[in-house]
């Protein structure tokens, strides 16, 4: 547990990625606690939950290249950044598989680009949280699942690797050689409300389910994956942040787990939101489609163990997958229903 309460209300933090789906909902309650935030977003899309939770008129916002060390240099001076939150990366597995350049660029260059130019400021800079995947893991055999935060990494595809890469990078700053604050999480598969990437399972199937777009299966549904709720993602980053300010020592360089240890296959996450949606007849037609469907380029076994954040933090997932999915399915009749109105 921490040792003792962090004022945030003096506190200036940078998020990167602060459109992104956490970057939105990490800004979102770093406001409610008095934080000043800065946010720097790669172009002013509005199709976020920034824009349609009104989040971005609390902030500051930047546009710019996560890679342009000037920029980031004079934002760390500017703002006098106590507090960064590395969430800004290029996420979709299929885009690092037809574009793997674009991939290398944010995810590689641009993590030691930020990480030079907190160097550049360090000691001012008292805590930084780099949000790396369980992906970069690579492919393990079922017996040795969950993923430990000790086992090697060994990605095969473009976008694991950029992040394994990225993850490293990171690494090598928290060293004796820079000493920098720096710890890495290593999440599973996050939900919940605001997740307005449609490339990404969970809102691609309920959007489907709603009958607001055709959802098509990208595969037979038999892999394994973890999804730990958007409410419980926050609530660990806020006290590792914590922990980090009050303890740097100790966190300095700590690699950190996060998801519910409880695997289920894409296939049941498909059954669950669309029964959730009473959507049986279109769930037949779905499940039909995924008994043809292969996908390659992807690791069949995903989930994590999250023990040692319990033991660093007291932290362990609070919101069950059913309750979940219903929050996030009523999440989506609002803003799906907002956007048929307009």
């Amino acid at each position: 547990m921490n040792d003792h309460v962090i004022e945030w209300s003096t506190k200036n933090v940078l998020v990167t990625g602060v459109n992104g789906f956490v970057g939105g909902n990490i800004a979102k309650d770093l406001v409610m606690r008095g934080a000043n935030v800065v946010g720097l977003v790669r172009n002013l899309d509005q199709r976020s939950l920034l824009y349609f939770e009104n989040i971005d008129k609390a902030i500051t916002i930047v546009v710019g290249d996560l890679c342009d060390r000037a920029l980031l240099e004079r934002i760390m001076v500017e703002q006098m950044i106590d507090v960064v939150f590395h969430l800004a990366a290029q996420v979709e597995v299929g885009v690092g598989v037809t574009s793997p350049y674009t991939t290398w660029e944010t995810n590689v260059r641009g993590t030691y680009t930020l990480m030079e130019s907190i160097r550049q400021y360090a000691p001012a800079v008292k805590a930084v949280v780099v949000a790396s995947t369980d992906k970069a893991y690579g492919s393990y055999p079922i017996d040795m699942m969950p993923y430990q935060e000790d086992y090697p990494l060994r990605p095969q595809y473009p976008y694991d690797t950029s992040k394994a890469c990225s993850d490293l990078i990171a690494q090598s700053y928290a060293t004796e050689l820079f000493e920098i604050p720096v710890v890495i999480t290593r999440f599973c598969n996050i939900y919940g409300p605001g997740q307005l990437n449609f490339s990404a399972l969970i809102p691609d199937a309920i959007s489907g389910a709603l009958k607001c777009s055709e959802f098509r299966p990208r595969s037979n549904g038999e892999y394994l994956r973890d999804f730990l709720f958007i409410s419980d993602v926050i609530e660990l980053y806020i006290k590792i942040a914590e922990k980090i300010i009050s303890d740097p020592d100790r966190l300095r360089g700590e690699i950190f787990n996060a998801g519910t240890c409880e695997p289920r296959t894409v296939r049941s996450i498909i059954e669950e939101i669309y029964r959730q949606c009473d959507n049986g007849s279109d769930l037949e037609l779905v499940l039909a489609q995924m008994e043809s469907c292969e996908t390659t380029g992807e690791i069949k076994t995903q989930y994590m163990d999250y023990r040692k954040a319990e033991r660093f933090f007291g932290w362990s997932p609070t919101t069950n997958f059913h309750d979940g999915i219903a929050n996030t399915i009523q999440w989506f009749r609002h803003y799906l229903s907002i956007q048929h109105q307009r």
